[in-house]
């Protein structure tokens, strides 16, 4: 068993991988009107009442000085087959919008299309996670398909299907 004092970083994030998640796009546009984004992991829903979200952005990534000043973003649940997609937006010092039809969201939002689910957002709090920031955001539109969801499970993209009897229940 491994303690704070004797963590061994690649082992803890190994750990962690264990813990299957989506993944996700965030969108947000820049001071100058460029569109920005990132793939990420970190989405959890926060509140029903009223909706928020939240995802996290390392403090050493690039386009994080973007993300503190964007009073909204988009958050794209990328469906299965939407790899490409993910390693795309995963990428650094490309444009990672180029050849892509975006859409226009609220306050201009660059909006991707076919993906599971996306949510509009409304930045309502920035809280400090150790290297991350924190993003809390509350939910102004959203909309969903019946798209299953892409997921990422110990350091690769995994397929989620339901099972048949949770489909029946």
């Amino acid at each position: 068993m491994n303690t704070f004092q004797d963590f061994d970083a690649r082992e803890f994030r190994n750990a962690l991988g264990s813990f299957a998640t989506g993944v996700t796009i965030i969108t947000a546009r820049a001071a100058d009107g460029a569109p920005v984004g990132i793939t990420a992991n970190s989405f959890s829903s926060v509140s029903l009442d009223p909706p928020m979200v939240l995802w996290s952005l390392a403090k050493s990534a690039r386009s994080l000085a973007v993300f503190e000043q964007a009073a909204h973003w988009a958050v794209h649940v990328l469906g299965a087959g939407q790899e490409a997609l993910s390693a795309r937006f995963a990428r650094s010092g490309t444009d990672k919008f180029a050849g892509l039809d975006a859409g226009i969201g609220i306050a201009g939002l660059p909006l991707l299309e076919g993906c599971a689910a996306r949510f509009q957002c409304q930045l309502a709090h920035v809280y400090e996670g150790g290297d991350h920031l924190i993003f809390v955001g509350r939910v102004l539109q959203f909309e969903r398909s019946e798209q299953p969801p892409l997921a990422f499970h110990r350091g690769g993209y995994a397929d989620i299907a339901p099972r048949a009897a949770a489909r029946a229940a």
